[in-house]
């Protein structure tokens, strides 16, 4: 029970944290370190589990736009075809360092917080920065979609956020908030799901499918998708009320308190 108890708490944490523009690798680390979880076990499985239970808080939010632009594509709509290539643009960034850096990326996942508070300061600046950009309407570019996916790569860090990177990208380049609110989210899904297809194949590999403790999995997949619902629509509506200063000041405060933490 303990053990499930945990897991929804980090579960909940996944799914307020992989929306909201605080890291939700960052607070999971953070998270692992004070209730003392151990997941080495398991962390693979757990990982995959809870990705996938926000990447279908987002299917759930967008659902209409998503079935929309699907419609659309298969009709030869031009719009929704253009769409549809940002977002593989969006996805090359982090195809590439999924292809030539896991290892190195892998490595630094190793409750290194002192690197999670710096990461957590950074993600405090960006977000101020999108409290100095005038309110434009612009339309992403191809080369916009590009540079969000850049933001989007910079954010496999843990503390980088990857909502905060991406959306303070996109208003930083002129991008309408709406528009840019639910591409961030959109822009997401292809590469989460992917690595998740990947890692359950690792899974398989290592043939630890039997030793899964299965009803700890579905606690906390199920948590981080019921939560990340919930916070993935505040999060569209705290970019359109340009409210993300609030993050920047959470993030600031619990990036300094992890480095004090550790050096101390």
């Amino acid at each position: 029970m303990a053990e499930t108890l945990k897991a929804i708490l980090l579960g909940i944490l996944q799914g307020i944290a992989e929306f909201l523009p605080i890291s939700s690798s960052g607070h999971i680390e953070i998270g692992q370190a004070l209730l003392g979880v151990d997941i080495g076990a398991y962390d693979l499985a757990f990982s995959i589990a809870v990705h996938l239970g926000t990447v279908l808080s987002t299917i759930v939010v967008f659902w209409d736009e998503i079935l929309g632009r699907i419609k659309g594509v298969l009709k030869g709509s031009t719009i929704d075809i253009q769409y549809a290539t940002l977002i593989i643009i969006s996805m090359l960034p982090v195809l590439f360092v999924g292809l030539f850096l896991k290892d190195q990326i892998e490595s630094i996942f190793n409750g290194n917080l002192l690197l999670v508070g710096t990461m957590l300061c950074v993600t405090a600046l960006l977000l101020m920065v999108t409290m100095r950009t005038r309110p434009y309407n612009g339309n992403l570019s191809y080369v916009g979609a590009f540079i969000m996916g850049v933001a989007q790569a910079f954010a496999v860090l843990p503390g980088i956020s990857r909502s905060g990177a991406t959306i303070s990208t996109g208003l930083v380049l002129g991008t309408d908030r709406k528009k840019v609110a639910s591409f961030s989210f959109l822009m997401a899904i292809p590469p989460i799901l992917g690595a998740s297809i990947l890692e359950i194949n690792d899974l398989i590999k290592l043939d630890a499918v039997d030793a899964v403790p299965w009803g700890i999995l579905l606690a906390g997949g199920l948590s981080a998708f019921i939560v990340g619902v919930i916070a993935c629509r505040i999060m569209v509506q705290l970019v359109l009320q340009n409210k993300l200063v609030y993050f920047a000041a959470y993030c600031a405060i619990v990036g300094a308190a992890t480095i004090l933490w550790q050096i101390l």
